[in-house]
C-alpha cells in the first residue's frame, strides 16, 4: 500500500481564499438591480437570500491570512 501522506499535494490557503473572493465577486457582478432581504454568516460560508428568494451561497475566503 502506497504511503498517502505522500501523496498529498499542498494548498496555499491564501490562494484559495483570493481565487474564491474573486469568484465571489463575479457573481455579486451579476446582480444589478436585486436586492439583498437576509445575509447570513455560518461556520463555514455566508448565505445572501434575495427578495426574490434566491440564495446564493459563498464559501472558501473565509477564516484569516496571516504570516506563516
Amino acid at each position: 500500500m502506497k504511503n498517502l501522506q505522500s501523496e498529498l499535494v499542498d494548498i496555499d490557503a491564501d490562494a484559495l481564499r483570493e481565487a474564491e473572493r474573486v469568484f465571489a465577486q463575479g457573481i455579486l457582478d451579476t446582480m444589478p438591480g436585486k436586492s439583498v432581504a437576509r445575509a447570513s454568516y455560518e461556520e463555514t460560508r455566508v448565505v445572501l437570500t434575495m427578495t426574490d428568494g434566491t440564495e446564493y451561497y459563498f464559501y472558501g475566503f473565509l477564516g484569516e491570512s496571516g504570516l506563516r
